[in-house]
């Protein structure tokens, strides 16, 4: 079992920049490719960015390339997410997901997942 929880979310402007953590507990978690999703209201979940569990593979939504970096720490217990430049169609629930293929959580399938932080960005 993985148990997955998110933090840094908030209110910033456009233009800003937040950090995102997903913190790991369980068993083998660094085995797991983690993935980070969003929903705004009356939207479908999205995918964001996913790193692969060495950390040697990163995959981005357009939308975000070249704005949001996503790292792991040496010991592979936390994921990180840097958004910098934010706008206000960042706005949205942000949820880490964690899979042992990093291609399943490009395609919105994972097995295990987070409660979400939200982040909003004023224009």
């Amino acid at each position: 079992q993985v148990h997955l929880v998110e933090s840094g979310g908030g209110l910033v402007q456009a233009g800003d920049s937040l950090r995102l953590s997903c913190a790991a507990y369980g068993r083998a978690f660094s085995n797991y490719a983690i993935g980070w999703f969003r929903q705004a209201p009356g939207k479908e979940r999205e995918f964001v960015s996913a790193i692969s569990w060495s950390g040697g593979t990163v995959y981005y939504a357009d939308s975000v390339k070249g704005r949001f970096t996503i790292s792991r720490d040496v010991a592979k217990i936390t994921v990180s997410l840097q958004m910098n430049s934010l706008k206000p169609e960042d706005t949205a629930v942000y949820y880490c997901a964690a899979d042992l293929e990093i291609h399943r959580l490009i395609g919105l399938m994972y097995d295990y997942w987070g409660q979400g932080t939200q982040v909003t960005v004023s224009s």
